[in-house]
């Protein structure tokens, strides 16, 4: 394992150029050969954007697999990349709200998508005054690749914490404008789990709610990580905060509303969005459905 861990630092170290050619040759292999999830994708594409053409879905499918490869080859380079290099390839906006949250002497709850690189969102910590930083992250079946998504995603003075672990951190931690706390809050929930589902992508669509809990009861600071691939390598992250239509949030709608921002981020770049994962494999397990 050391050894690999040795190859896998050593390849990452790689500068994105030539690592962008590999990636080429992977989503070669992967588009005409491979077909990584397809029929996946391809059912996923169709049952999201039904108005669209056959010729549109699959020129959406391609272009997310050159997504997907360029992906594979960001997340190796995550293990050695500088804070200086992440500075170059991210551009924040609107860096006032982490401010306004400090200021307010309240917590934020940073929301995004599985929209390409989400990885790379975690170097916003030193752009932000808030002393600590907890990318919230799922367990994987495989220990050792959890270990070392752990060590990506604690570079730059982040603390990673494991999803089960995260809510009753934040209750305890003192709301006090200190810590943010980034989630990837479109996850699928374990079928067992499975309560309320929302309608998005003109699906039903089983939604993770346990930061509707944070919302409800505590007053933190909601923000949605609206992502956008400028071009190779450069991202630009825009973030929005999330206000409650009353003086606080009711059940359920910061829920609705990241997803709202999410649809609409997937709309304006459908190609950017991961469309191989099983997002909605659970759907009749669905208990309390919101149609709207």
């Amino acid at each position: 394992m050391n050894f690999l861990i040795k190859i896998l630092y050593l390849v990452s170290k790689i500068p994105l150029k030539i690592l962008y050619i590999f990636s080429d040759i992977i989503f070669f292999l992967n588009f005409y050969f491979i077909g990584y999830r397809k029929k996946i994708i391809t059912q996923n594409l169709k049952n999201s954007f039904p108005e669209k053409t056959e010729k549109e879905i699959k020129a959406i499918r391609k272009k997310f697999y050159l997504n997907f490869s360029d992906y594979l080859a960001e997340t190796i380079k995550s293990f050695s990349i500088s804070e200086t290099e992440t500075r170059v390839r991210m551009q924040y906006i609107n860096q006032h709200l982490f401010h306004e949250a400090k200021a307010e002497g309240k917590n934020i709850i940073l929301m995004a998508g599985h929209v390409f690189n989400w990885e790379w969102m975690n170097a916003c910590t030193p752009v932000a005054p808030q002393k600590h930083s907890h990318p919230v992250y799922r367990k994987v079946n495989s220990s050792f690749w959890e270990d070392q998504m752990k060590k990506v995603r604690s570079k730059f003075g982040n603390e990673p914490l494991e999803a089960n672990e995260v809510i009753l951190n934040i209750f305890r931690n003192k709301n006090d404008g200190d810590t943010l706390y980034l989630f990837v809050a479109d996850q699928t929930p374990h079928v067992s789990t499975v309560n309320y589902g929302l309608k998005f992508l003109n699906q039903r669509t089983p939604a993770f709610i346990g930061y509707d809990k944070l919302a409800t009861r505590m007053d933190l600071i909601f923000i949605y990580c609206d992502m956008k691939k400028v071009k190779r390598g450069y991202y630009q992250v825009n973030y929005n905060r999330i206000y409650p239509d009353g003086e606080k949030f009711v059940k359920n709608e910061v829920v609705r509303k990241f997803h709202k921002l999410l649809e609409n981020t997937i709309r304006k770049n459908p190609d950017n969005y991961l469309w191989s994962h099983r997002k909605w494999k659970y759907q009749d397990s669905i208990k309390t459905y919101d149609g709207e």
